[in-house]
């Protein structure tokens, strides 16, 4: 006679993820998003600057990866292009020899952006799948999702608004462009670095550093707003002298809009005036913040960080001096724009290591 046994199955305990490897690969996936970022900045500040960003007419998100391919599709882009007021009053006689050098960079500017939309979607779908995300992180990384979203359709917004009546994009809408790219790169870094694992024994400063810290990251988006109105208005190719501008130190015609404060967006006069003087005061701030640091939290990883801002910010006047004064060649124009966007960097990181991590969470 054969008995025959039966077994309770034993419930497996479910293992422990290590949340500090979990947030170490979110950590490196956000640096490299903010890296796709800064890179795409700097190619649309290059089709900015070659004049490029009206070279391609339409907004179409999956048949616009491939590039016209044979003579005929080039002259149907072509074509399209010379239907536009930028051609008819800045370009007529154009050879398509010289539409394809335009053409490329907008491409390519175009091309970076639906990359940077895989780099984040794929792998954040990944990590919430598999269950590396924290329930706390999610709605943050969903904000980043959604203000690229927002960027693409501020993208076609301003392009939209050089192909009927203009022969420009509106100074408006790029500089609104600029500054949602400057959010996602800004928020893609912020939750990066308040991933990192606590310091032992670390200190942080009082609230009303942090305050002012937070008042240096509005100053540069401010002086980032400014610069893309700059850039909208081709302010920086007049009054390239310096310090003083037009051989004054308040320009004449600063406010010669009849409606007064249309000359903070209209006026190239203004727009770079104001440029100039933002500029100055956010160095006298970074050098005065590093002083006050150096009394009260001398040697700590707070007073360190601002030495760094302050080195980035004096690179930059010199920096944006020297382009101002040569009448914004490319190569420095990219390099005043690339180093604003590390500015930006180094005043989030500087104000995020100013509070602890985000507590870890299930």
């Amino acid at each position: 006679m054969t008995v025959s046994a039966t077994t309770t199955p034993i419930a497996e305990t479910p293992v422990a993820r290590d949340r500090n490897k979990d947030r170490r690969i979110i950590r490196i996936w956000l640096y490299g998003i903010a890296f796709l970022v800064f890179v795409m900045v700097l190619v649309g500040g290059a089709t900015r600057l070659t004049e490029s960003g009206l070279s391609i007419t339409e907004w179409q998100p999956i048949h616009g990866i491939i590039p016209p391919i044979g003579e005929e599709q080039w002259q149907e882009e072509f074509l399209k292009y010379q239907q536009i007021p930028e051609y008819q009053q800045l370009n007529l006689g154009m050879t398509l020899s010289e539409f394809k050098q335009i053409y490329w960079w907008e491409w390519a500017h175009r091309l970076l952006a639906r990359l940077v939309a895989v780099a984040f979607l794929v792998p954040l779908i990944w990590l919430w799948a598999t269950g590396r995300i924290e329930r706390a992180l999610r709605p943050q990384l969903v904000g980043i999702f959604l203000l690229g979203g927002l960027q693409g359709a501020v993208g076609w917004w301003m392009v939209a608004s050089g192909l009927t009546e203009r022969t420009d994009v509106s100074q408006y809408r790029l500089a609104t462009h600029l500054i949602v790219a400057c959010l996602i790169f800004a928020y893609s870094i912020w939750v990066a670095r308040g991933l990192v694992p606590e310091r032992p024994r670390a200190t942080y400063p009082a609230r009303g550093i942090k305050i002012f810290g937070a008042v240096l990251i509005a100053l540069v988006f401010l002086q980032l707003y400014l610069g893309g109105l700059v850039a909208g208005l081709n302010a920086g190719f007049q009054n390239n002298d310096w310090p003083l501008m037009a051989g004054q130190v308040v320009p004449a015609g600063m406010w010669s809009e009849d409606t007064w404060w249309r000359n903070f967006f209209e006026n190239p006069i203004t727009a770079q005036f104001f440029h100039r003087i933002v500029a100055y005061g956010i160095a006298i701030l970074v050098v005065w913040h590093a002083i006050h640091l150096a009394r009260t939290m001398p040697g700590s990883r707070t007073t360190w960080s601002s030495y760094r801002v302050v080195a980035l910010v004096g690179l930059q006047v010199v920096l944006g001096i020297a382009t101002l004064m040569s009448a914004v060649p490319i190569g420095l124009g990219l390099a005043h724009q690339g180093l604003a966007i590390l500015l930006l960097a180094g005043v989030i990181m500087h104000r995020r290591a100013m509070s602890p991590p985000i507590p870890i969470r299930s």
